[in-house]
């Protein structure tokens, strides 16, 4: 089961030195135009793929987001949870939550 964090939560995890992972749930045009600090990208279609390689500490904290008019972010917590990830969040309003509300995203070269 996931669990659902909210904007200020995820800011908070960013700020402290406790380390937490973020995955950005939406394809590559969309993750280089912007994406949360120190996101990495994992579409759907590829976390039995890519978890294992970017993800490799089931124990992690991973907090999962999409734009927040989409169900991806549901698709690949689910998937990590399947595969043994034991603390996966969901950031449900997402990267359109976060850029509203003036908070810094990184954007690809």
């Amino acid at each position: 089961m996931t669990i659902s964090i909210s904007r200020d939560d995820v800011l908070g995890r960013l700020r402290s030195a406790r380390p937490v992972l973020l995955v950005e749930a939406l394809g590559p045009a969309y993750y280089a135009d912007a994406h949360l600090p120190g996101a990495i990208n994992i579409p759907p279609d590829q976390v039995d793929r890519l978890a294992s390689r970017l993800l490799p500490d089931t124990s992690a904290e991973v907090i999962v987001y999409c734009s927040g008019a989409c169900d991806n972010s549901g698709m690949v917590a689910g998937r990590l949870t399947e595969l043994g990830y034991e603390q996966v969040r969901i950031y449900a309003e997402g990267k359109e939550d976060w850029i509203e509300h003036g908070l810094p995203v990184e954007r690809e070269a």
